[in-house]
C-alpha cells in the first residue's frame, strides 16, 4: 500500500552525479554502479554526502531511451570534471511520498503518485520533448536504505519527489 502523498517545499540542493542515456530494461544494470564513481570522486575531493543518494529523471521516454542523473547531494556547489557534473536540483514545491518495499514495486508507487496528482489537478514541472518524452525540471527518486545495510527489500524506503509547477493549491 502507497502512502498519501504530501506537498512540501524544498530548498535548492547541490548534487554531484553522472548522467546516463539508458531503456528501462537497462536502467538496473548500468545506473546502480555509477554511484560508486560518484563517492569515489567525492572522496577523491574531500567532500562528504550531505543526504540520500538519488536519480533524477531528466527525460523520460518508456519505449527508448531515458535521461537520468545518477547522484549524490553534496553541501556546496563544486566545479565537476569530464565524468561528473555538479547540479542542482531546484528549489520549490514538491510532491512526495516514501514507498517501502523491493525496487521492483517502484513503477507501481510512481503511478500512484501520478494518478493522485491527476486527482487533485497538480500540475508538473515538466514539458514535451518532441519525440524524446517528457523533460522533467526534478523528478526524483532518494534512496533511503542502504541494501548492503539491510538486506530483506521489504524494509527498503524509497523517497519519490516530483516538482510542482509554479505555486498552485492542491485541494
Amino acid at each position: 500500500m502507497i502512502p498519501e502523498p504530501k506537498i512540501e517545499f524544498r530548498n535548492e540542493q547541490p548534487y554531484a552525479g553522472i548522467r546516463a542515456q539508458v531503456t528501462m530494461h537497462e536502467m538496473g544494470k548500468i545506473l546502480p554502479p555509477l554511484w560508486g564513481e560518484v563517492y569515489g570522486w567525492l572522496e577523491s575531493k574531500g567532500l562528504k554526502p550531505s543526504g540520500a543518494p538519488l536519480w533524477r529523471y531528466r527525460v523520460i521516454d518508456m519505449m527508448a531511451k531515458m535521461e537520468i542523473d545518477v547522484g549524490v547531494p553534496i553541501a556546496t556547489a563544486v566545479g565537476g570534471d569530464n565524468r561528473i557534473t555538479v547540479d542542482i536540483l531546484p528549489g520549490g514545491h514538491y510532491a512526495t511520498l516514501v514507498y517501502t518495499g523491493p525496487y521492483e514495486g517502484l513503477m507501481q508507487a510512481t503511478g500512484e503518485l501520478l494518478d493522485w496528482a491527476e486527482d487533485k489537478r497538480v500540475v508538473w514541472d515538466k514539458w514535451p520533448e518532441g519525440s524524446k518524452g517528457e523533460g522533467w525540471r526534478a523528478r526524483i527518486e532518494h534512496y533511503l536504505t542502504d541494501p548492503r545495510k539491510e538486506p530483506n527489500s521489504a524494509k527498503w524506503q524509497t523517497e519519490l519527489a516530483f516538482k510542482l509547477a509554479g505555486d498552485q493549491p492542491v485541494g
